[in-house]
């Protein structure tokens, strides 16, 4: 296999059209069927933008050859980060509403807190050295955005309702209902908005 060969077989492999690798590349399709025609080949920073867009070395388009697959036995699923500290952030939730139903105490919160920054912190190792990351990344944010968000934002709304309301502030980690059942409403549909959001914000940051 030659280079033309490997650059028609990296083309058909993505499923893209001549014309749709040249857009790609920044040439002509006249260019890129010369290059699988073996008719010229591409200069050396098309050749860098090739390796790129189809994610191999430059010495595998130029001279066939692969890289030595990784030893990846070592490695860490970034999922099971992601399992791991979604289960502590559900926990830290769950713990944190059971705490106030029984104590009705702000230690409720700080215990939820503290659970739920473990279960960051083990996600974010999980991004630093395991493997799929982005997967991994989409499926957190995907449910732990809306664990994450609660607390904080309950605690947020109940201090503008209370002081509003003129009513005693209590920190707890769920919205409490005040003095309105339509304010009370409303605001659930203001968190999901935010939780929207933020996912949007978040999912995508490289």
């Amino acid at each position: 296999m030659n280079i033309a060969d490997r650059i028609q077989h990296l083309r058909k492999v993505k499923g893209i059209s001549q014309e749709e690798l040249a857009d790609k590349v920044g040439v002509s399709r006249q260019a890129v069927s010369k290059w699988e025609s073996e008719q010229s080949i591409p200069d050396i920073d098309k050749i860098t933008i090739l390796s790129d867009y189809f994610e191999v070395t430059t010495d595998y388009i130029i001279k066939g050859i692969e890289p030595k697959p990784e030893n990846t036995k070592d490695k860490s699923d970034a999922r099971i980060f992601t399992l791991a500290g979604t289960a502590f952030n559900f926990i830290g939730l769950i713990v944190a509403i059971v705490v106030w139903v029984e104590e009705q105490s702000p230690v409720s919160v700080m215990i939820g807190l503290i659970l739920m920054a473990m279960g960051v912190m083990i996600f974010f190792v999980g991004q630093y050295i395991g493997e799929y990351k982005e997967k991994a990344k989409k499926q957190f944010w995907t449910i732990n955005i809306w664990l994450l968000v609660l607390i904080p934002y309950s605690c947020t709304f109940n201090l503008i309702q209370s002081t509003i309301g003129r009513y005693s502030f209590i920190i707890q980690p769920t919205l409490e209902l005040g003095n309105s059942v339509i304010v009370y409403g409303l605001s659930w549909i203001a968190y999901v908005v935010i939780c929207m959001l933020l996912y949007k914000i978040l999912s995508k940051q490289d």
